[in-house]
């Protein structure tokens, strides 16, 4: 049984891959007329980037497809387990950090991170949100928002008993930091763009 189960989520995480690669962002841009999103703003895929095209409605199609990839994946997935939907995840987040249609050059996670926590335990998501909208609003960093929110989902879904899933959270929330990099770095010089700001 454990054989089969370990078939089951190597194949999860080879769906979970494929479906979170898709580069939704580029996708929606270019079918839109505003360009290749890699030739814009800080060249990532994802929706803060699609924003600085200046079409709101792109950016959130962008944010809620890229949270949907995470979402799917795990839902689907979990009809063969937890530890199975969990690989699904893992790989849907992967696939859109390291997409290899892009040359391994993908999003920064925030939204797939999202989605595959609602596919998990949805409750957990309203804590993220939670937490990213106090840290938004006393801060007006953006990337501050997500890293503290990263952070703190793990331990929330220990706290509850989750505890395959906060293992998994623990892994995307280092990816998520990896990332960051960039951003952490213009945090600490005080350089990183505040919310709102032109």
């Amino acid at each position: 049984m454990s054989y089969i189960s370990d078939i089951n989520s190597l194949f999860a995480f080879a769906f979970g891959y494929l479906l979170g690669a898709i580069p939704f962002g580029l996708i929606l841009t270019k079918l839109a007329g505003a360009g290749d999103i890699r030739q814009i703003g800080s060249g990532n895929i994802g929706a803060t980037n699609v924003l600085r095209t200046g079409r709101k409605g792109l950016a959130a199609a962008t944010l809620l497809l890229d949270a949907l990839k995470g979402t799917a994946a795990v839902l689907i997935a979990s009809r063969w387990g937890m530890p199975v939907g969990i690989a699904a995840g893992l790989g849907a987040f992967i696939g859109h950090l390291y997409p290899v249609w892009l040359r391994f050059n993908g999003g920064k996670g925030v939204a797939t991170y999202l989605g595959c926590l609602v596919g998990l335990w949805w409750p957990a998501a309203l804590g993220f949100g939670a937490v990213w909208l106090s840290v938004a609003y006393a801060t007006r960093y953006s990337s501050a928002a997500a890293l503290a929110a990263s952070v703190t989902t793990p331990i929330m879904l220990w706290m509850f008993g989750h505890h395959l899933e906060a293992e998994l959270f623990v892994a995307l929330a280092l990816l998520l930091w990896l990332k960051h990099r960039p951003n952490i770095e213009r945090l600490m010089a005080g350089t990183e763009g505040k919310i709102g700001a032109k």
